[in-house]
């Protein structure tokens, strides 16, 4: 599915290359300018420096005159609005919206456009009203106002979600981590319950359910090999100072 970035009459650099950063740590790079306020938005210093980057991004980026150029190609358009229209399409928020998309019963669009309008003066009613939706990021009732980079940055991570999202990073210790098996398990315990008589915190005559209970404890915590390892550790230690008490 084609993912678009529109963004209409932008008057700062900085937001430019602001979004061009958070396009990309998103996985996207389709942004089009509509009549920015600098001819050479995309090469003045401030933008690349706020790019942090994503220069790529700014590589790639296309300025057009018209709003139509931008769409060329786009099937679904998706304005954005701080606050809902009296007319025009419904408002919704970015999750939500997204939700009946991937649910619909026909096939998902193919082309998807998020429009964004001026710092200064929003989008355009006209503007809006040629799009599918108005998506209206929940914000504080008292203070809804969001710098264009970072309105692109929520809806750009809520968007990548929707499409399926990245895994987290895994540290090279948890990649390498496994989980000790059912035999490895059970030695330990056999271990660990000889030390406890031997210490005498378990009556063997009386054990009760301390054993099955510290099963049940180890089942959830999963240890790996390692740990296991470790704790068999702990139980000869146990045992050979219980060993040294009795003589």
């Amino acid at each position: 599915m084609r993912t678009r970035f529109v963004l209409i009459q932008t008057s700062h650099a900085g937001n430019v290359g602001g979004v061009a950063r958070a396009m990309k740590v998103m996985g996207f790079d389709d942004l089009v300018l509509v009549q920015p306020r600098w001819a050479n938005v995309l090469r003045r210093e401030e933008t690349i420096q706020r790019a942090s980057g994503a220069n790529d991004v700014l590589a790639k980026a296309r300025i057009v005159d018209t709003l139509d150029e931008a769409l060329d190609g786009m099937s679904h358009l998706c304005a954005t609005a701080m606050t809902p229209r009296d007319f025009g399409p419904p408002t919704r928020a970015p999750r939500a919206h997204f939700a009946t998309l991937f649910g619909a019963s026909g096939p998902p669009p193919q082309g998807v456009a998020f429009l964004f309008g001026s710092e200064r003066f929003g989008m355009r009613n006209e503007d809006v009203y040629r799009c599918h939706v108005a998506l209206s990021i929940p914000t504080a009732p008292n203070f809804g106002s969001l710098n264009l980079a970072a309105a692109v940055q929520l809806i750009a991570y809520d968007w990548r979600q929707a499409l399926g999202g990245f895994d987290a990073p895994v540290s090279a210790v948890e990649a390498e981590r496994s989980q000790a098996d059912a035999k490895a398990l059970s030695g330990m315990l056999d271990h660990l319950e000889q030390a406890l008589v031997a210490v005498d915190f378990l009556d063997p005559a009386a054990p009760k359910k301390l054993m099955p209970r510290l099963n049940q404890l180890f089942n959830r915590a999963a240890p790996s090999d390692e740990e296991v390892h470790i704790l068999r550790g702990v139980a000869k230690a146990m045992l050979q100072i219980a060993d040294k008490a009795k003589r």
